[in-house]
């Protein structure tokens, strides 16, 4: 009976020492020490407090920073840099200080198995390091400056032999994300932190089109021409080099084409002139001026083409170079763009040119797969008129004598149909479009600034009968005889009178 006494009160005292210490076991400190068998990455760290630990792997992680680290790019562009250069850190994530606690956590006996297992197995902690991001994004930039070469499509040029055919060129691009992934990846999981080279990854951008496709295209599938035989030089001159922008365009299936991109920027730099234009229901001038006639003819070659039309707008006012609905106007400022995709199986070519003449033509080639019974017709309907019954006059400040005269544009509502014969017979027909054009009256601007109060009211009781036709009598009339007073000559013309008819004027 005394043994078993014996055995309780052991057994008791044992319990309670067990309670006490797993009571007073507090978390390590700095200068709590580790235990043997324990290492970060290859550093052996065992009977180091948690300060000398962080010495150590900071000493290492120093060292390697001289490391050299080989970017690899195709086509042997190496770039050889260092550790330090890929900006190398390591940060304390907890592991020393979990480190620290082996051995010195739980009860007795979890101590003793946890001082058991390292002492046979060791226990091994990662060395965790990372890179600063925003020092690899400068580097890779800086490479991708260089190295990337966008790819050359193959393309035709037309002379007056036939078609010429220029190869295209392979693209490659450095993909900058994927190869920081990539860096990432091998330092901080493969790398044993000796001299590194890492394949960096490259996107290649193979060209479209071959001489065998591009030799097919020869067929016209679209043309028009229109003229502008009364437009002046610098309207021609805007004609032409919008032309030239469009002229020699290969397009491949499914890409898109927007003629603002092609044409723009409106700059002397670019070509371009000052011009009549269209402009709240004015024509003023602008650089560029005309360019909606280069895009209008384009379109009604698109059109006979059967090409995806995806964006067009008509003009504010009618234009007079072809039919209402007809037209596709041009304007930077007005978001006004005309755009259309190659919906073929084949690559097309667009020639542009113009003539001595005065005349634009869009000719569109490619290889032609509609059945030759099949005929195509784009027929305009005009469903409204509406005619200004009224004449406007507009006072300025410029000087009495001076009138500009816009001359009536009748407004339109119109629409365009397709209309599709096989055999001469109507096989459909579809609306293409619907286009509203304002009626702007006949329009004076007319100058009343004058130091001569005879004059001032002379204008003033012009510009009141509300007629064009009077006004510019008086105004030059007034003007004549101020010239003549100036000049002490006899009173004779007209002065500062000019009419703009409207004539080819267009928005853009």
């Amino acid at each position: 009976m005394q043994k078993w006494w014996k055995k309780v009160l052991t057994a008791a005292v044992c319990s309670v020492c067990f309670v006490s210490v797993g009571l007073n076991v507090q978390a390590a400190g700095k200068e709590s020490k580790i235990e043997t068998g324990v290492t970060v990455g290859n550093i052996d760290v065992s009977g180091m407090s948690i300060s000398e630990a962080e010495s150590a792997v900071e000493a290492f992680v120093d060292s390697l920073r001289n490391v050299p680290i080989t970017l690899r790019l195709e086509g042997g562009q190496d770039t050889v840099g260092t550790a330090g250069e890929l900006g190398i850190t390591w940060e304390n994530d907890g592991a020393l200080e979990e480190a620290a606690m082996l051995g010195k956590r739980g009860n007795i006996v979890q101590r003793y198995k946890a001082l058991a297992d390292l002492k046979k197995d060791g226990q091994n902690y990662p060395l965790r390091i990372s890179f600063q991001g925003d020092v690899l994004d400068s580097i890779l930039n800086s490479l991708g400056e260089t190295y990337d070469q966008e790819a050359v499509e193959a393309s035709l040029t037309k002379t007056e032999s036939g078609f010429q055919i220029a190869d295209g060129q392979t693209g490659h691009v450095l993909d900058v994300e994927k190869s920081k992934e990539a860096i990432l990846n091998y330092l901080q999981t493969s790398w044993d932190y000796g001299n590194a080279s890492i394949d960096l990854v490259v996107t290649v951008d193979e060209p479209k089109g071959n001489t065998e496709t591009l030799n097919k295209v020869k067929d016209v599938l679209g043309t028009c021409t229109t003229g502008y035989k009364s437009s002046g030089p610098s309207r021609v001159t805007n004609i032409k080099t919008g032309c030239g922008h469009i002229n020699g365009i290969t397009l491949y299936p499914g890409e898109q084409c927007s003629v603002l991109d092609l044409i723009t920027p409106f700059s002397v730099d670019n070509g371009y002139e000052l011009a009549g234009s269209y402009l709240n229901g004015q024509v003023v001038n602008s650089l560029g001026g005309g360019i909606c006639q280069v895009s209008t003819t384009l379109y009604k070659a698109v059109l006979a083409a059967e090409l995806q039309v995806d964006e067009r707008s008509n003009h504010s006012m009618i234009v007079t170079y072809v039919k209402p609905s007809e037209d596709a106007a041009i304007s930077e400022s007005g978001g006004k763009d005309f755009k259309f995709t190659n919906n073929k199986e084949y690559p097309i070519y667009i020639e542009g040119t113009t003539s001595a003449d005065k005349t634009i033509t869009f000719t569109i080639y490619g290889v032609e797969d509609r059945p030759s019974n099949r005929k195509v017709e784009y027929i305009s309907e005009v469903l409204e008129t509406n005619v200004p019954p009224t004449e406007k006059i507009i006072p300025t400040g410029d000087p009495v004598g001076y009138v500009n005269v816009q001359s009536v544009h009748v407004g339109y509502k119109a629409q365009l149909w397709k209309v599709v014969t096989e055999d001469g017979v109507e096989v459909s027909r579809e609306q293409v479009n619907s286009s509203s054009y304002a009626a702007v009256p006949r329009t004076a601007s007319v100058g009343t600034a004058t130091a001569d109060p005879n004059a001032a009211a002379q204008i003033q009781a012009a510009i009141a009968t509300g007629s064009i036709d009077y006004v510019k009598s008086v105004a030059g009339a007034l003007a004549a005889q101020q010239a003549a007073a100036a000049a002490g000559q006899p009173v004779g013309g007209e002065i500062g009178v000019t009419e703009d008819n409207g004539t080819g004027a267009t928005d853009g």
